[in-house]
């Protein structure tokens, strides 16, 4: 993209971020130009794969054309081709599909235009290509292969029996008995070397197939560790993986202003945080904990690295009680337990869900109201940029969601692809842009009113606890909300 286009892109982008654990899908909905899109990226789970990407036209809008198009982050690889062109979905003419190859593991941007009546918007969808599992050979399909193999051998020793015992006779004579037993034996040397070659290619497969397990994704080493240090409790967050500490991945690049957003979920979803650790070294980050019940707590930490690859990293801490009072470490900083159902300044935020039933892999009606005390629609200002978060986790920790109003895609990551140019190869050249961006107030604020929604669907069936976070009156208020998933 042109210097231009990727500030006139940037103009319109709206703050949002990114968390997954047990959710790999990517959900994007905000503005690509004058169109509003919903854009659904579902990720193969394995490199190189096949993700399957669907573009929704909202607000009645249409298009004459919808095209998607995958850019690798790293800018020193070879240009990009041609963008594919997604077909409209019959019996739908809002709903375009396509099908994109990721070749290579690490961070892209699906960029998408879509051209009709209004002109030419673009939008980038950031998409981490990762393999997380390794595809089973299906029974069916595993004895077809078996019987066609056990034929080909048979095969094989038959026409290998057949040129020893007729191939130097004339047409028409029959093989003397030494010429019969000659064929038996190189049938029988035949059959072991062939079976000496099918046990050199299961050992080769076995290599090659060991070889993909270790290299599945696994997300950085880290650890967090409650201490205390002048008599207030601080919870130590620190990236210990060698990969790091060696440099060999790109460094960390602020979210939001924050370097890591950091939560902690006590196993029985009595008790929640919403921290931003400060940064103590190039390894460890310290926050304040608030006044938490003692308990075992599930730790995910938000990250973003300069390739745009976004990720959450986890671990678990016991908290047997907390020292001296809370300082909170950053003013964005908030946490919730049982005891404070309502919200702390008397408003009230409602479910606008209705009769309508969660059902795992279908939209979720995922929108909220807050009302003030009086009961008159309460006007909202953002937080950190957004309208809203919602954080929502499977009772079982299987299942954990950082999102916001447009989606689960990392604002950073984001950035990285619109800041980013072909000379741009020194790692910390785009963080230090994306800082000065940020500290220059140059972000993207997302308008708020009185109600906040967030484009997802749940990726399994159970038993979910959602946060939502909206800030009024200077104040981050948290309301708590249960539900079963079909």
């Amino acid at each position: 993209m042109s210097r231009a286009a990727r500030l006139a892109a940037l103009a319109g982008v709206v703050l949002v971020a990114s968390a997954h654990i047990g959710s790999p899908d990517t959900y994007f909905e905000g503005p690509a130009g004058p169109y509003r899109i919903r854009v659904i990226v579902r990720t193969p789970g394995v490199v190189p794969g096949l993700a399957q990407i669907t573009v929704r036209l909202l607000d009645g809008a249409r298009a004459r054309t919808v095209t998607v198009l995958p850019v690798y982050w790293n800018p020193r690889t070879a240009s990009p081709p041609p963008p594919d062109t997604a077909r409209v979905v019959s019996g739908d003419s809002s709903l375009y599909d396509a099908a994109l190859w990721l070749m290579t593991g690490g961070s892209y941007g699906v960029l998408v235009t879509v051209t009709g009546p209004a002109g030419t918007g673009t939008t980038i969808v950031p998409v981490q290509a990762i393999a997380t599992r390794r595809l089973e050979l299906q029974k069916p399909v595993a004895a077809g292969l078996a019987a066609f193999g056990l034929f080909l051998f048979i095969g094989a020793l038959t026409i290998i029996a057949a040129a020893v015992r007729e191939a130097a006779l004339a047409p028409g004579v029959e093989p003397d008995p030494a010429r019969v037993w000659r064929s038996r034996i190189a049938a029988g040397l035949g059959g072991v070397a062939l079976v000496g070659v099918v046990l050199g290619g299961r050992s080769w497969w076995n290599a090659v197939d060991h070889d993909f397990t270790r290299s599945l994704y696994q997300p950085l080493a880290s650890t967090a560790a409650v201490r205390t240090a002048r008599s207030r409790s601080l919870l130590r967050f620190s990236i210990v993986d060698s990969s790091w500490r060696q440099r060999r991945v790109t460094p960390l690049i602020p979210d939001h202003g924050h370097l890591v957003h950091l939560f902690m979920v006590r196993d029985d979803l009595g008790a929640f945080a919403h921290l931003h650790p400060v940064f103590v070294d190039s390894n460890t980050f310290d926050a304040a904990l608030p006044p938490l019940p003692a308990g075992r707590y599930r730790v995910y930490a938000d990250i973003t690295r300069e390739s745009g690859f976004a990720e959450t990293l986890t671990d678990t801490v016991v908290l047997a009680g907390i020292a001296g009072g809370w300082r909170p470490t950053d003013a964005d900083d908030a946490w919730w337990t049982e005891d404070s159902r309502t919200l702390e300044d008397g408003s009230h935020m409602s479910w606008d869900r209705g009769d309508t039933a969660l059902v795992a892999g279908r939209d979720a009606p995922l929108r909220f109201s807050v009302r003030a005390p009086d009961g008159r629609p309460a006007a909202l200002e953002p937080y950190m940029g957004m309208a809203g978060h919602l954080m929502l986790t499977r009772d079982d920790g299987s299942v954990f969601v950082h999102l916001h109003p447009l989606g689960t895609i990392s604002w950073a990551s984001q950035q990285t692809f619109l800041l980013r140019g072909p000379a741009d190869t020194v790692f910390g050249t785009v963080g230090r842009r994306l800082t000065e961006m940020e500290r220059g107030g140059h972000m993207a604020t997302a308008s708020a009113g009185s109600t906040v929604s967030f484009p997802y669907a749940f990726p399994k069936p159970g038993h979910y606890r959602l946060w939502v976070q909206v800030k009024r009156q200077h104040r981050i208020l948290t309301a708590v909300f249960d539900a079963e998933v079909q």
